[in-house]
């Protein structure tokens, strides 16, 4: 049925739309382009990056031994909390904006846009990082193929003009053609699975399983320590945690957890998806599974070629290989990191362009972002801003140094989707839920600990630039978001703002 919505105006900080006035007001919308296979994809290419074929060394040298595979085990579950929950409310409410949207409906108009603003710094911030990261990968790829380039390009003196040559080209591809955007992804992550197939294959004929057979035991952390700033939070509660054995195997799992986030993204994908309500849990759902088997395989072999004791942890599959004879893999790794960062970079900025479309589309943010233009109905406007915001970031600023905040960007959404299943629960009782969370309260509150553990884990600096982040953003909110809003007093009639290009829209219901 059609809808023309009326959304409710007020003033209150605690104003919220229905789930009616959501599907109302995205009537008019982006184009279905995704299928399922499409959405596994999607979270394949943003969860397996270079990260693969360093994280299980350095995790296993430095704090978790040979029971890193453990971690990853501990990791990948608590991952699986966080999708689940997000695959009820995305089945409920299958539209882009995602963890913000649901805290829109859930918890109002104010929480939603502290989601907002933190995953607008945790994509954009990602985005720039991996940009840096694939910039050094390829430079280092070309060095061992032979090919030797200027400290100019290669970012020897500050400025990189190889992160920024990699986000305006991905840029470019989302913004004027979405589905070549798409099969370029298809491509890649074909290419980066053959890359990380040769890995396991070839470490398999090396796999020493004397090299698991025991945990070693727990090492207490040297005295002094670093800075209270560069200290966890739960560091500076109880003190730092000990290396190696059990200890060390839970130590682990907080930072390889980060090397699963990014299936959240699949999530803002839901109003470009065919059957979103069923297609999107399942996707998340299979390309978080899949990328925890991947990893799981991929870290059994890292430890089971060589001793944890003798592992590199500057490069650690590589020098691995190196040790067993097998020194032609490290372009196989290379080539890998190269292709898995680059669709890292391409999801993230998918992602991110659908969260500010749907702030845009909501009043939160300037109109301008929510325009939708070309035949397949693309943010353009938002697009060209994220990545122009990207480029900056990245050729400029020492981005890399700021990687924790990507992190608790992401910690803030899950806590609050986690949350928001048990309250859109008791609100909205029979709100129709095509996937439903398994042995609810229980596994949210589990998600919800989890998080919370993972967030602990953050240095403190980390914590105090987040809180800069929000405090600005509430400035913001105050001075723009709220007096824009649809659903204030003075905001145009919703059904009359125009979002899509002419000619275009349909309806979900």
């Amino acid at each position: 049925m059609s809808f023309s919505p009326r959304v409710p105006r007020s003033t209150s900080i605690l104003r919220r739309m229905s789930p009616d006035e959501v599907f109302g007001l995205r009537t008019m919308g982006l184009t279905e382009i995704y299928g399922r296979g499409d959405l596994v994809v999607l979270g394949l290419g943003v969860m397996i990056g270079a990260g693969i074929f360093s994280i299980a060394g350095r995790q296993a040298a430095t704090t978790a031994g040979p029971g890193v595979f453990l971690s990853f085990m501990i990791a990948g579950i608590t991952s699986l909390l966080a999708a689940l929950c997000y695959a009820e409310l995305v089945s409920s409410m299958p539209v882009s904006g995602s963890a913000y949207t649901f805290s829109y409906v859930v918890f109002g108009e104010v929480w939603a846009w502290i989601v907002g603003w933190a995953l607008i710094l945790e994509m954009e911030l990602a985005a720039a990082v991996v940009a840096r990261a694939w910039s050094l990968y390829a430079v280092q790829t070309l060095t061992e193929f032979g090919v030797s380039l200027p400290g100019l390009i290669t970012g020897a003196g500050g400025f990189d003009p190889l992160s920024m040559v990699i986000l305006v080209a991905l840029t470019g591809a989302m913004a004027f053609n979405a589905r070549v955007g798409l099969r370029v992804l298809w491509v890649m992550v074909a290419a980066k699975l053959l890359a990380i197939g040769a890995v396991i294959v070839v470490g398999a004929v090396h796999f020493d399983a004397a090299n698991l057979a025991r945990i070693p035991a727990p090492v207490a952390p040297s005295p002094g320590g670093g800075d209270a700033l560069h200290t966890t939070l739960v560091g500076l509660v109880i003190g730092e945690t000990h290396s190696f054995g059990w200890f060390g195997i839970i130590a682990a799992a907080p930072a390889i957890a980060f090397a699963y986030i990014g299936f959240d993204v699949v999530a803002t994908a839901a109003e470009e998806t065919k059957d979103a309500p069923r297609a999107v849990p399942d996707g998340m759902i299979r390309s978080l599974a899949l990328t925890t088997l991947i990893y799981l395989a991929v870290a059994v072999v890292m430890v089971g070629m060589v001793a944890y004791t003798a592992i590199s942890t500057k490069a650690p599959l590589a020098d691995a290989f190196d040790r067993v004879g097998e020194g032609f893999m490290v372009h196989v790794i290379n080539v890998g990191a190269v292709l898995g960062l680059t669709t890292v970079i391409l999801v993230l900025l998918v992602g991110q362009t659908r969260v500010v479309f749907s702030m845009a589309r909501d009043g939160l943010l300037p109109h301008g972002l929510s325009r939708l233009s070309g035949p397949h109905a693309t943010p353009l406007t938002a697009t060209l801003v994220i990545g122009a915001v990207a480029v900056l970031l990245a050729g400029f600023l020492p981005v890399l140094t700021l990687e924790q905040l990507v992190i608790i960007g992401t910690m803030v959404a899950f806590m609050s989707v986690a949350a928001g299943v048990l309250r859109m629960r008791r609100m909205l009782p029979d709100l129709p839920r095509p996937f439903r969370v398994p042995f609810a309260p229980v596994v949210p509150a589990l998600s919800m600990a989890a998080t919370l553990w993972l967030m602990v884990n953050l240095e403190a600096l980390t914590w105090v630039y987040f809180t800069l982040w929000t405090a600005f953003g509430l400035l913001v909110y105050l001075l723009y978001g709220r007096r824009h809003s649809l659903l204030a007093p003075n905001a145009p009639n919703a059904s009359n703002t125009p979002h899509a290009p002419h000619g275009r829209g349909r309806h979900r219901r």
